[in-house]
Formats: structure tokens, C-alpha cells, sequence
């Protein structure tokens, strides 16, 4: 059955406190602290994972995170065409999708690994990047494939169906509604399984099953998503 990934107006900004860790608890833990400004020094994290595992959201919360602190930081992935020089401004520098890069992706981000690490000015710039891939196996250029492992590095986990239904289940639960075996089961194999789009989807049904005043059904799902 085919998945529908949720581009019709369903998301909200992932956040930190949105990621259920699961087995991934050590790679947010780290996001954390450094989000936090605890780590001691800005040495470059990589994390690795197959889709769905949360390396996007991840690295979108991180972005949200510093700059609703008012930290100015640099973003490229794999969709931008735009070649940005690096600014002295940034205190980070995020990189989506490494494993898709084009050569000059690949030539833009070697040049802002090297000037966020050695920069002209200031202290070094944290560098936080996410692929598929494990450093060794990325089919990048060979001195930016090292640089993105030489670091901290996080291989992340797709939660199993099983964890995924408890995370739906207890988040449910908090919001006051009921949803069925027959219910989840259909969000788990109709939408986007990663747990963004489904909590995104969870808060949206909430809201139209308040105003419709109808509980959480099959055709309220294929109702809300008519209305959109």
C-alpha cells in the first residue's frame, strides 16, 4: 500500500523536545548539550541513518533551537543551488543530505568545512551534517568524506512498529483522544511513517476532531485530508 507523505500543510517545526529518542537517545543527548552551549568545543557531529530515522528533524530542530537564541547559522542540503560564501556571522554550519551532493555541493561544503574549523576570525564554528550513509561509505570527495568522520559520529535507528505505536499511543493519551488499533494502523501504512509527520498529523487530527466534534475514525482521517 502506498504511502502518502504529508505535503498538504500538516507540518510544524520539529523541535528537540518533539524527537522521541528511542534507541537514538545518546545522539540527542549530544544535540542537546551543544544546543546548550555545554559542549566544551566545537568538534563536527555526523549522524547516519537510513530515511525515516530522524536526521532531518534533527538538524531542524537544531536550526530552530539556535536561532530562537538569535545564533546566525549556515544551511546546506542536497535541494540548494545557491552558492553561499561562508559568513563570519555563523556560529554553525548544518548539512542535510551529504549523500546527495553534487560536485559543486561538494566543493561549497568542503569550503565552508574548512573556513568553519579555520576561520578568519573567532573561535571554530560547529559543524553538523546527516546522510544516509556512514562516513566511510559516502561517494563524496575523499577530503570531505574524512572530515565528516572524523568527529562525533551517530549512526541512528528507525524506530520498529512496535515503538512507533507506543509513541502514537502515549501521545494520544496526553491529548485526551482514543485512538484504535484499526486507526494507527492505517496512519502507519497510509502516511509518512517517520514520527514527525505523524505527530504533525496527531495534532491535526486533534484540532478537526474538535471541531467536528467526532471522534478519531478512518473517515474522519480521509475527511480532514479532503478539507485541506
Amino acid at each position: 500500500m502506498k504511502q502518502m507523505a504529508l505535503d498538504i500543510g500538516l507540518h510544524t517545526t520539529p523541535t528537540l523536545d518533539s524527537f522521541f529518542a528511542g534507541p537514538n537517545s545518546a545522539a540527542l543527548q549530544h544535540l542537546k548539550l551543544w544546543t546548550t552551549s555545554q559542549m566544551p568545543s566545537p568538534v563536527p557531529t555526523y549522524l547516519w541513518g537510513e530515511s525515516g530515522s530522524g536526521k532531518s528533524h534533527l538538524l531542524r530542530a537544531v536550526q530552530a533551537e539556535l536561532s530562537n537564541a538569535g545564533v546566525s547559522v549556515g544551511w546546506l542540503d542536497a535541494d540548494q543551488n545557491e552558492r553561499l560564501n561562508f559568513d563570519e556571522a555563523w556560529t554553525a554550519v548544518l548539512m542535510d543530505d551529504v549523500h546527495l551532493y553534487n560536485l559543486e555541493q561538494q566543493q561549497l561544503a568542503f569550503n565552508w568545512f574548512v573556513n568553519a574549523l579555520t576561520p578568519k576570525s573567532g573561535s571554530p564554528r560547529w559543524v553538523l551534517a546527516a546522510g544516509m550513509l556512514p562516513p566511510a561509505d559516502l561517494k563524496l570527495r575523499d577530503d570531505l568524506r574524512s572530515r565528516l568522520g572524523w568527529g562525533h559520529v551517530y549512526g541512528l535507528q528507525v524506530l520498529s512498529d512496535t515503538e512507533r505505536r507506543a509513541v502514537l499511543r502515549s501521545e494520544a493519551d496526553a491529548r485526551g483522544l482514543f485512538l484504535s488499533d484499526e486507526v494507527m494502523s492505517y496512519m502507519l501504512s497510509r502516511f509518512s511513517r517517520d514520527l514527525s509527520s505523524l505527530m504533525s498529523l496527531l495534532d491535526h487530527l486533534d484540532q478537526f476532531a474538535l471541531q467536528t466534534k467526532r471522534a478519531i475514525t478512518i473517515p474522519l482521517i480521509k475527511s480532514m485530508l479532503e478539507s485541506t
